[in-house]
């Protein structure tokens, strides 16, 4: 294609590509891309779009044309590839100059231009990069601005190159003359100034090119060796030195503190303990670390960290003085925070502290001796070096434990600083007792707590919102804390709820009254049933936070949080919360309410809780289960949890829960057995298991669906331990308690096997034998043996062919219940329970819930723990010969092995 002739009919075709005319518009689009493989389409194009003059609409239509045409054709192996001679022609004539006027072609051209660089530079395109340089470095804003505009996209399209190949030229290419760039950029941000429409170009570029360099550190560290001492020196100089003043801006600052962070505690970079074990690349990282952090380097960076970068700023104080809860939440880690300057800042200190503790140590500990005693409130800057070595004491604080005497310090000079309260003080009275909750954990002896908790009542009545907001948080890692005592802490329970209380209702940030709301969970689930007396006013706002934060889902999650530590702290008292409390669990766990999403997990937790503390079951407690099914179809991670609640129902109520619910929820169950995991399988058979403990008739016909399936597992052997165990205590609560509903399970199972009931009975009882070291929990090995011990006495052939198994499951759930009595010298089975005592509990343990105690009293009436064992067999084995008579019963004993008789004897001499 003759470029001057075909100009004019292309550029025609372009024109009426951009035709509402249909008509028009799909014959030109043909031409057009029938022009798409012809040698010189591309230059005609090139000369089209960088045609000024021309309609926006054409030239926008001729960049896109040129854009595709890459895609398809530019590469040397592609079909109708373009010439060598074309594409040499046509990457000159890209970077000719950079004045497009219109922002979205110049964006498109930039595009463009990334792409051929993909495949070209720099092997073919040498000069792309410096000619790019040169023209950012011009004096004219718009060749400025697009050039930058053409470096950003080149550099991005550049970095994500994935072949190896690729990678090693984007490496010698690039990452070579990396920091060279990173300083020419840093000048022209001097020279174009805040201001100039350049400026966000430039620093987007600027923070394009640190983070490729730390991709590459990050995911090939030894590859960046020979860049670890140019790197330091960058970025130390433009952080730490003057260097950096008037050009380093908040982002360019956080990815080069991020830079010295990745080398410092990169663990490439560090030798083995054993020294010869070490990699040689390892040692030479670590030869240049160790030459650069000299002790006057790193003096000068932990300096300036501390009484540069720890100082808060202009913009905080004005914060803190307008907007005081945004302002504690920030400090505290709210969202905004993460992506902050304070925090990167705050994590550098720690990860060169902790690397360096034995030079940096002594300078911080000077720092904090010169500014012992009170500061001069009319001093504004030693106020702001004050809090700011503080909060390096705080952030230190493990790696300092041996350095610093906390209990002292607190007695002889923090205590004096807190007491100063003049209102400019508040920043060190905040920063004090922020400091005190670093410490905490970390060395405060508990003698100090009661003083500690005088001046937390304090300064909770602080005038300033944001010491009284960070006092809360100090309280609750104080109470946290595993040296908490609660009887230390409760003189000060009222006073202190009181006022958290109050700060509650205060604060009118969600997050903020999220904040006080943990601590208030924390207080409750710490001090326990102490609590009662003190929440009177909680439980009565409460129902109108809840309301008012219906939009504010993480808020609810917060009180859902607080309401379970209230419920347990209230224990059956709780019953008085249901108006509130039974919607809220209602709306949390119903999936078709949107809310659900966020709300389900604590609401599950809620619900569990609430039966636990439920002193009696209530229509609306049992109207609540009809979330239950739409849960369990879910099979998500809380399954495990929505089974809990299936069992708590159980224990509180299980002839009206199965009367209202057993249906449902035994198709609900056999849905889920069709597709689940073994672990899951499990746990669907304990609800069945449970339900048949405390209720075995009515258990055993609200799940006489899912009994057949067990049956057959049992006698093919099921492989998988855990299930065949539960299936045995599920048969054996069965055959024990309602053995005439298991003759007509045995009748019905014979019938559908087609095999006779005696030989079918056979089969169970010598797997059951089998199969008895499957079982591993102490209560359902007693069950196997008095559920099968209870077959007799019997005239059967089969029970008597099996005799010998049978009283080998009795010896050995003998030898795991038997144990001597202290007191008599006599053998006993341990398992026995005879009466109900409530237990003497200290201050820290927590009482029982009541289904803890409903649990208890369902286990006086339970076989296991209310029927002898060796009393059982004895008595049946009495009866079996009785039933045979002497000889016959005699004969019988003979099939059992003499040891095992021996043993037998042995456990029933003295009845």
């Amino acid at each position: 294609m003759d470029i001057d002739s075909a100009s004019s009919v292309v550029l025609q075709a372009l024109t009426q590509a951009t035709s509402q005319d249909t008509a028009v518009l799909k014959p030109a689009e043909e031409q057009l891309r029938q022009w798409e493989t012809q040698p010189g389409f591309y230059s005609v194009l090139l000369n089209i779009f960088n045609n000024h003059m021309l309609d926006v609409n054409v030239r926008w239509l001729a960049v896109l044309y040129f854009k595709n045409g890459i895609d398809r054709y530019w590469r040397r192996v592609a079909p109708h590839a373009l010439s060598e001679e074309e594409k040499t022609s046509l990457r000159a004539g890209l970077i000719t100059n950079f004045n497009e006027p219109v922002n979205q072609i110049a964006t498109q051209i930039a595009v463009l231009i990334a792409k051929v660089a993909r495949l070209d530079c720099p092997r073919q395109w040498p000069e792309l990069i410096p000619v790019l340089l040169e023209s950012v470095k011009g004096q004219d804003g718009l060749q400025q601005h697009r050039a930058l505009l053409t470096f950003y996209h080149v550099t991005k399209t550049l970095a994500s190159k994935r072949l190896a190949q690729d990678k090693r030229l984007f490496q010698d290419g690039f990452l070579n003359a990396v920091f060279e760039r990173l300083k020419e950029f840093l000048e022209c941000c001097r020279q174009v100034g805040p201001e100039s429409t350049c400026r966000e170009k430039l620093e987007k570029t600027i923070i394009l090119y640190t983070k490729v360099l730390l991709d590459f550190l990050e995911y090939h560290p030894c590859a960046f060796i020979p860049l670890i001492q140019r790197s330091l020196e960058f970025a130390v100089s433009y952080v730490f030195t003057p260097a950096g003043e008037g050009v380093a801006f908040e982002r360019f600052i956080v990815q080069c503190m991020n830079l010295i962070k990745m080398i410092v505690k990169n663990e490439a970079y560090k030798p083995a303990k054993n020294v010869e074990d070490s990699k040689p690349e390892s040692l030479e990282a670590h030869k240049i670390k160790t030459a650069f952090f000299t002790h006057p380097t790193l003096t000068e960076i932990g300096r300036r960290l501390v009484s540069h970068y720890f100082l808060l700023t202009e913009e905080e104080l004005t914060m803190w003085e307008e907007d005081p809860e945004s302002f504690a939440v920030e400090e505290t880690g709210g969202d905004s925070w993460k992506y902050s300057l304070r925090p990167c800042t705050e994590v550098l200190f720690l990860d060169i502290f902790h690397n360096y503790s034995q030079t940096l140590t002594p300078v911080l500990l000077e720092m904090v001796e010169n500014l012992q005693g009170p500061t001069n409130v009319e001093d504004p800057v030693q106020l702001l070096m004050k809090d700011a070595v503080y909060n390096a004491v705080g952030l230190a604080a493990y790696e300092l434990f041996d350095s610093v005497d906390f209990d002292q310090w607190f007695k002889n000079q923090l205590l004096g600083e807190l007491q100063v309260s003049h209102h400019r003080y508040k920043l060190i009275r905040r920063r004090v007792i922020w400091l005190i909750g670093q410490w905490i954990s970390v060395k405060f002896k508990s003698v100090l707590r009661p003083l500690l908790y005088e001046v937390i009542l304090s300064l909770m009545q602080d005038p300033d919102l944001v010491v009284r907001i960070e006092t809360a948080t100090t309280l609750k890692l104080t109470v946290d804390d595993f040296e908490f005592r609660t009887e230390q802490f409760l003189p000060y329970l009222e006073s202190i709820f009181g006022l958290l209380f109050h700060l509650l209702q205060q604060v009118t940030e969600c997050d903020t009254k999220m904040q006080v709301l943990h601590v208030i969970s924390c207080v409750i689930e710490r001090v326990n049933i102490q609590i009662r007396p003190y929440v009177g006013c909680l439980v009565q706002y409460l129902p109108l936070l809840w309301k008012q934060s219906e939009e504010h889902n993480m808020l609810r999650c917060a009180i859902l949080t607080t309401l379970i530590h209230l419920v347990q702290g209230l224990g059956a008292e709780s019953k008085n919360l249901y108006p509130f409390l039974l919607p809220v669990i209602q709306l949390s766990t119903d999936v078709s309410q949107p809310p659900h999403v966020y709300l389900l997990e604590d609401g599950l937790e809620l619900w569990l809780v609430t039966l636990e503390n439920s002193p009696a079951v209530t229509p609306e407690l049992l109207r609540i289960f009809q979330n239950m099914s739409a849960l369990l179809e879910l099979s998500s991670e809380n399954l495990r949890t929505c089974f809990q609640i299936v069992n708590a129902y159980i224990y509180l109520s299980a002839s009206e829960f199965l009367q209202n619910y057993g249906e449902s929820l035994c198709q609900s169950f056999s849905d889920l057995l069709k597709d689940i995991t073994n672990e899951g399988q499990v746990q669907v058979l304990k609800v069945v298991e449970i339900a048949l403990k405390v209720s075995p008739i009515l258990g055993s016909h609200m799940f006489q669906p899912l009994l057949p399936a067990v049956f057959r597992g049992i006698v093919d052997g099921e492989r998988y331990p855990v299930v065949m165990s539960t299936y045995l205590g599920i048969m054996g609560r069965i055959l024990l308690q309602n053995s005439s509903f298991f003759s007509s399970l045995l009748s019905k199972m014979a019938s559908e096997c087609r095999q006779e009931m005696d030989q079918l009975l056979g089969s169970v009882i010598e797997m059951w034998v089998d199969r008895m070291d499957n079982i591993t929990q102490p209560e359902r090995r007693k069950l196997s043996a008095l559920a099968l011990v209870s077959l007799l006495p019997s005239d059967n052939s089969v029970i008597q062919d099996k005799f010998c198994g049978i009283i080998s499951i009795c010896i050995e759930a003998l030898h795991d219940v038997m144990s001597e009595d202290p007191e008599t010298g006599t053998s006993k089975d341990c398992m026995l329970m005879s009466h109900f005592e409530e237990p003497k509990l200290s201050d820290d343990e927590e009482p029982p819930t009541e289904q803890d105690k409903r649990k208890k009293l369902l286990a006086l009436e339970d076989p296991v723990h209310s029927v002898s064992l060796q009393h059982f067999v004895y008595e049946k084995l009495k009866a079996q010969q009785g039933l045979m008579g002497d000889q016959g019963f005699g004969v019988l004993m003979e099939t059992v092995d003499t040891v095992l008789v021996r043993q037998l004897q042995e456990f029933l001499q003295n009845l």
